[in-house]
């Protein structure tokens, strides 16, 4: 199957400091790949130069999403492209409600689309959050649990149904039932036609979404990469094996 995303020998830094030490990963359609890795190991920024974030610069290496070099592409480019970023930690925008920022962002995506295809798409993903009219006319994120942070991140993701979607740490902080809502998003979203870098700390997460592939991030490097069963075993021994067994320094 043709690769969807391939990162060949990327360097990045952040504030001057190099992160990213010559990542190579290729990610199929149709699959759901993870992003394991301890703290600092470079997942976020990672996750960060895919969607061309200006804070992350790209030193060398490049990056080719549906066959084309996205190296130089700016965050809104990208988007444009397909490429959809949820956040670690999303930022509360007071004055514009969920409703308004899915309207207005379906617009921005389909020119022509109509004021009753923008209401059916964003009722019919809603739903299947199960997520009521109220929630959708608060101020986005302003207020939120961190739950309902990431269930309305889930929500933009369904909504506007990109070709790739990048999840930073989407678990992170939800109690079992939010996870199983985030889940059940994500998976109602993956299909043949997407992609789909779930960035996570913890298996308890892929009891819900499996993954087709493992990848484990080192010291800004790919350093191990493997099926499902690899989650188990990072559980079991934690990072110290596959730093030995890569040899990555």
């Amino acid at each position: 199957m043709k690769n969807f995303l391939e990162i060949k020998d990327l360097h990045a830094e952040v504030g001057g400091k190099e992160i990213l030490r010559g990542v190579n990963l290729s990610l199929e359609c149709g699959k759901v790949n993870v992003l394991m890795g301890p703290n600092g190991s470079g997942k976020s920024t990672l996750a960060h130069i895919l969607m061309g974030h200006p804070g992350y610069k790209v030193i060398s290496g490049k990056i080719f999403f549906n066959g084309k070099d996205i190296t130089d592409l700016d965050a809104e480019e990208r988007a444009k492209k397909g490429v959809f970023l949820s956040f670690q930690n999303p930022i509360s925008v007071s004055g514009v409600s969920m409703h308004n920022l899915l309207k207005t962002a379906l617009k921005s995506l389909k020119n022509n689309i109509s004021i009753n295809e923008k209401k059916k798409i964003i009722d019919e993903k809603s739903k299947i959050l199960g997520i009521e009219k109220n929630f959708l006319e608060r101020y986005l994120n302003d207020g939120f649990s961190g739950g309902e942070k990431k269930k309305a991140e889930i929500l933009q993701l369904m909504v506007l149904n990109p070709k790739l979607a990048v999840l930073d740490e989407t678990d992170s902080g939800l109690d079992i039932d939010a996870l199983k809502t985030v889940s059940r998003g994500v998976n109602t979203f993956i299909n043949e036609q997407k992609c789909v870098l779930l960035i996570t700390h913890y298996k308890r997460i892929l009891n819900y979404i499996r993954p087709d592939k493992i990848f484990i991030l080192i010291n800004g490097k790919i350093a191990i990469e493997g099926g499902p069963d690899l989650a188990g075993h990072l559980e079991e021994k934690g990072y110290g094996w596959i730093v030995e067994e890569a040899e990555v320094k």
